[in-house]
């Protein structure tokens, strides 16, 4: 239960996004009433009163946004939390959660933590502006969540020799110029995210069980290298070491 008191109480607004993990819930908030069932999604408005209570051995994770970070009205976020499962997002974003919360203690110490934040945002945005059905937001959401968007199809398509910056522009509906902005934009390099993303999946190949039994050529080309020489250049330059090397150590030899 959150009353008046708490809300004047609070010195800056948040937007809660929860997802029920365990048993089944009810949430009540300005005329708003919903049975919060395993699995689903609820958005809260932080800045008004609500109710919520869930069976005996349930339970919900939350993730708090605040306001301004997520650069949406709250008369945009009261108009999607009744249609959060409407949105095509809902099943994505709520993946996206439970993995998070999942591996929280992992993640948290990561490096890449502040940017899987920022994408994390990123997609709490787009999720509500998606169940708000809002379209003044929607062209700001899509060009700020471009790059973490882009990041994913290329985590999808590393195997494809034909990941060129035109494809990649062609399949998220923007030109080159548009998709070099937005990578510019954010600090970072398309190119350099390909080659990182690509030596990176190498890696993990190579100290896999299955992995340790391939020849480097067929581990490079299952990550998108055409050259095995060129991978080998670039493996060393990232790693230190060749790919031989690298896969010799993780089999022990």
């Amino acid at each position: 239960m959150r009353t008046p008191r708490h809300v004047a109480r609070d010195a800056a607004p948040v937007v809660c996004l929860a997802f029920q993990h365990r048993g089944r819930g009810e949430f009540a908030q300005l005329g708003h009433e919903q049975l919060v069932r395993d699995g689903d999604l609820m958005l809260v408005d932080m800045t008004a009163p609500y109710g919520f209570g869930c069976t005996t051995g349930g339970g919900s994770r939350a993730l708090l946004v605040p306001l301004d970070q997520l650069g949406l009205p709250v008369d945009v976020v009261r108009r999607a939390t009744p249609r959060l499962r409407a949105s095509p997002l809902h099943n994505l974003v709520r993946a996206h959660l439970q993995r998070i919360a999942d591996d929280a203690a992992e993640l948290s110490t990561d490096p890449g933590a502040a940017a899987l934040g920022a994408a994390t945002v990123e997609l709490v945005r787009a999720l509500v502006v998606s169940a708000a059905g809002d379209p003044r937001h929607g062209p700001a959401v899509r060009e700020d969540t471009l790059v973490t968007r882009v990041r994913a199809h290329v985590a999808r398509h590393l195997s494809d020799p034909d990941l060129t910056p035109a494809a990649v522009a062609r399949a998220h509906g923007v030109s080159v110029r548009q998709l070099y902005k937005a990578y510019a934009g954010a600090g970072a390099s398309l190119e350099q995210e390909v080659i990182t993303q690509r030596l990176e999946a190498a890696r993990n190949r190579l100290s896999s069980p299955a992995g340790r039994q391939r020849s480097i050529a067929a581990v490079a080309r299952a990550c998108g290298f055409a050259d095995a020489s060129h991978f080998a250049r670039r493996f060393r330059g990232a790693y230190g070491m060749s790919p031989r090397e690298w896969q010799r150590r993780a089999d022990g030899r």
